[in-house]
């Protein structure tokens, strides 16, 4: 028979109620819980965590510690702070508004197209015809964007053309812009970078007008550029599709009044608004450390009043916006949705397509930079890998992923269709496959910025990769797959899907060198005098050639060199004889990749 007192002696104690914040270190939720930091640790080892004493945790992992030591976790909830909560498919910010003090605002318009189709020149056209204010003495500085003044609405351009700087935004949660203008020269045609830009607009869901510009030269086309485009997937308003296509001269200044209309249209059917009476949240377009001024940021405001003397959150920096200036230098009191404007007193640079926030004072900005770096250093620790084959049927059958974004460069045009049309026949009822992005040659920093953005995967077939594209891959840990084969491609991409495709090795580029000189050593061999571009040679490592973005061989190396001396490896910006087993074929300019072969972990 168990007495009373004994009774009270096995009831396990109630648990303690204890508030946590989002993130914190070992040694904090030890001060808060009253035991040992290594206390802690030891319970964190039990549930496969390593940790030290200063390292950040985040609530989730906190909760389960503070549980398991007879705690009562609860989140603590701070009173103000300057967060925005994010989307976790699109990474856009979500911001609530108050439905009936919306407004609409202007159209925030990005040019993109190839080089030498005139993006800048329409961009300079359109300033000078049609600057908002209508300043004396023309523009002063440059601020990364604009607004123009047609027929009473305003539009703003971001003057950064080019898809590189749109993408760029993207990939870090910025969706910035509502309409894409797409520069095709009348006389040209549809050229590579005219396709990634349709490519990259597309995958981020922003309607497109096209601007056929240098109609007034004498070999321009419309009809075959209209042509073109309905082939790259762009039906033009005349072939019975949906997007607006406007002749334009940037040079006599024709057409741009219907450029500034078609815009003002589509951005109608957007039905673009926000709330200008709240504390303002904005977008940086661009930054930079003035000598003599500090830290300088252009603001694009997203919605709400940003206002000279606000007290505002950048990224993991923060300040007090002490003056405000337009495009022409103009000072600014306050700057409304949509609006841009070139700000002076943040601590340090932001990056661009960080969003900005407005607090109530400098306390809450200084606090919420502190809980931001450690809610980073927080998520890195739980980081999630970028999407791979490897990780794919996880993530579909986690319900994560609806789409399987696929970036596909050849080495030749003819190679793309047959594999997108393979591809693409693999879409089930669980994940679509979807093709956003072709293009024949090497894989390029664009092509990587694009796959970051989507959350894609890279497929290259019969070609290399540039070296900062390398770079930046492994750096955000981008899916890059090789192929020489088809049907493997296809083989892999459905055995992911299926969850039946085994990690096991990997291929780790190591170096990019360029051929500057053939030397012929006997009849049937060649030594290649390069320079290294980047990385290092390892004399073990694998090597390909390739010529004009293609791959023509690939094999071993049999000599590596420095000043006649067999060497180990050669570094970056040094040069070196190379000769690979079974190729003697080298010319000038051709570029040899270096790689090796690593279990996939």
């Amino acid at each position: 028979m168990t007495t009373d007192t004994e009774a009270l002696q096995e009831a396990p104690p109630e648990a303690r109620p204890i508030e946590i914040p989002r993130v914190l270190s070992v040694k904090e939720l030890g001060d808060l819980m009253s035991v040992s930091p290594v206390e802690v640790i030891k319970e964190l080892m039990k549930n496969g965590v390593m940790a030290s004493i200063n390292q950040v945790i985040d609530f989730d992992t906190a909760a389960i510690v503070a549980h398991d030591m007879g705690f009562e976790p609860l989140e603590q909830q701070l009173a103000e702070t300057a967060e925005v909560s994010v989307d976790r498919e699109t990474g856009k910010p979500q911001i609530e508004e108050d439905p009936t003090k919306l407004v609409s605002r202007p159209p925030v318009v990005t040019i993109m197209g190839h080089v030498d189709h005139g993006k800048t020149s329409l961009l300079d056209a359109i300033r000078e015809a049609k600057v908002a204010a209508g300043e004396s003495g023309g523009i002063t500085q440059h601020i990364g964007a604009y607004q123009v003044d047609y027929n009473g609405q305003l539009i703003t351009f971001l003057d950064t053309p080019g898809h590189e700087a749109f993408t760029q935004m993207r990939a870090r949660g910025a969706q910035v812009t509502d309409v894409a203008v797409v520069v095709v020269a009348a006389n040209d045609g549809v050229m590579p970078q005219t396709k990634e830009a349709i490519d990259h607009a597309k995958a981020a869901g922003v309607p497109i007008v096209i601007a056929l510009n240098k109609i007034d030269l004498d070999d321009a086309n419309i009809d075959k550029i209209k042509s073109e485009l309905s082939e790259n997937g762009v039906v033009v308003e005349d072939y019975g599709g949906e997007t607006p296509c406007v002749p334009v001269s940037a040079r006599t200044k024709v057409g741009l009044d219907d450029l500034l209309a078609n815009i003002l249209v589509v951005s109608e059917v957007l039905d673009l608004k926000a709330n200008p009476d709240r504390p303002a949240i904005a977008i940086v377009v661009e930054a930079e450390l003035s000598k003599t001024k500090g830290p300088l940021a252009t603001l694009l405001v997203k919605t709400g009043t940003l206002r000279a003397g606000d007290y505002i959150v950048v990224g993991e920096t923060s300040g007090r916006v002490k003056a405000m200036h337009d495009e022409a230098g103009k000072k600014l009191k306050q700057a409304g949705p949509s609006e841009p404007a070139e700000i002076l007193g943040l601590a340090s640079v932001p990056k661009a397509g960080e969003t900005a926030v407005v607090v109530a004072d400098d306390k809450i900005a200084k606090q919420t930079v502190i809980d931001r770096i450690r809610q980073r250093e927080a998520a890195d620790l739980n980081a999630q890998p970028h999407v791979t084959l490897d990780t794919l049927f996880g993530e579909i059958s986690a319900g994560k992923l609806k789409e399987l974004n696929i970036i596909l460069k050849t080495d030749v045009q003819g190679s793309i269709e047959p594999i997108r049309q393979s591809l693409e026949k693999l879409t089930n009822e669980q994940v679509k496959v979807k093709i956003i992005h072709t293009g024949s040659g090497s894989v390029t920093e664009s092509d990587v910025m694009l796959a970051i953005a989507s959350k894609g995967i890279i497929i290259a077939f019969n070609t290399g990769t540039e070296g900062g594209a390398e770079r930046i891959g492994q750096q955000e840990q981008v899916d890059i797959r090789r192929y020489s084969v088809i049907y493997n491609i296809i083989e892999d991409v459905d055995k992911a899907l299926k969850g039946m495709l085994e990690p096991t090795f990997k291929e780790v580029v190591t170096a990019h060198a360029e051929v500057r000189q053939v030397f012929r050593v006997a009849r049937k061999n060649s030594i290649a005098g390069a320079f290294v571009r980047d990385g290092t040679i390892t004399r073990t490592d694998s090597a390909r050639i390739l010529r004009n973005g293609a791959v023509i061989a690939d094999g071993k190396i049999g000599t590596l060199k420095r000043f006649q001396e067999d060497v180990r490896d050669v570094a970056t910006n040094f040069e070196c004889g190379i000769q690979i087993d079974g190729f003697d074929s080298f010319e000038e300019n051709d570029v040899i990749e270096f790689f090796r072969i690593e279990r996939d972990t």
